[in-house]
């Protein structure tokens, strides 16, 4: 039983350890806060006069923001969308038992552990290539022709990708929730006569919601700050079409060195992403209680 003593040696051992990661947060949240109100540039960081909350204003409505917002919701709901429908399939593929199923299991999770800049120019260049990519070479091969993908549809090549990356852990967590069901539930909806599509709808994929959700919940933290893949393949491109939230912020320094405004857009990003993440954990816990 713990006394009054061992109590205040633990949290002496834990204050800092505990301290440090409450600066590591709080030390650049507030650099941020206090830059974005300045008209702070890299090009003449001595003249850095404070305008309040003008940032704000300039970087709510600039129009490019308003598609970086439309684009976001795209990207996430995009990714999310495939990973969920795909990694259903593949989990229910996967739970059935054939010959090599380890090495299979292995080479669905690949994917997962490549990082974003590698997987970005291997879609750029080996895949989405029209001239010697392999998508190119198998729509010449039908008849239909090959697509500059990255071009005529960036938005869409950049969700693929994603989507590519994120599809193994999807997998893996309803490949998880899915071993946890019992068998005598099927067995006995079989003996009552139900079929293969019905004991998916009102057995398995409830079971599996869950899952979903966390699955849900966790790629959404990830996928609204994804960047790397569209620096890589679109550069946010043509004109804004591919342009998120987070890469509308690193170009505002990269091309004008606007720290005031990008400190703002940082600021506004933060706001809803956590407006996102707060109804999202309100979802999960509702279906944990459930």
């Amino acid at each position: 039983m713990a006394t009054t003593h061992t109590k205040s040696a633990a949290r002496a051992m834990l204050a800092p350890s505990v301290i440090a990661l409450f600066a590591w947060m709080i030390v650049p949240l507030v650099l941020t806060l206090y830059f974005s109100t300045l008209n702070y540039s890299l090009y003449n960081p001595i003249d850095a006069p404070f305008i309040g909350f003008e940032n704000y204003t300039y970087f709510l409505s600039d129009p490019t923001f308003l598609e970086s917002f439309k684009n976001t919701l795209l990207l996430v709901g995009g990714v999310l969308l495939i990973t969920i429908l795909g990694g259903i399939l593949v989990a229910l593929l996967m739970d059935q038992e054939f010959y090599g199923q380890t090495v299979v299991r292995l080479l669905v999770l690949a994917p997962f552990f490549v990082m974003p800049t590698v997987a970005a120019l291997v879609w750029k260049n080996m895949m989405m290539n029209p001239v010697y990519g392999v998508i190119g070479y198998v729509l010449n091969s039908v008849g239909i022709g090959a697509i500059d993908w990255l071009t005529t549809a960036p938005l869409l090549s950049v969700v693929i990708i994603v989507a590519w990356q994120w599809l193994p852990f999807s997998t893996l967590i309803l490949l998880t929730s899915l071993q946890s069901l019992a068998e005598d539930q099927k067995e006995a909806a079989e003996m009552d006569g139900a079929g293969a599509l019905s004991i998916f709808w009102y057995i398995t994929l409830p079971h599996m919601k869950r899952a979903i959700t966390v699955v849900i919940l966790i790629q959404t933290i990830f996928l609204l700050s994804v960047y790397a893949e569209i620096f890589v393949t679109t550069g946010g491109g043509p004109g804004a079409q591919s342009t998120n939230i987070p890469f509308l912020v690193a170009n505002l320094i990269q091309q004008s060195g606007d720290v005031g405004t990008a400190s703002a857009g940082g600021i506004v990003a933060v706001v809803l992403a956590n407006i996102v993440a707060f109804f999202l954990v309100r979802l999960v816990g509702k279906n944990l209680e459930a």
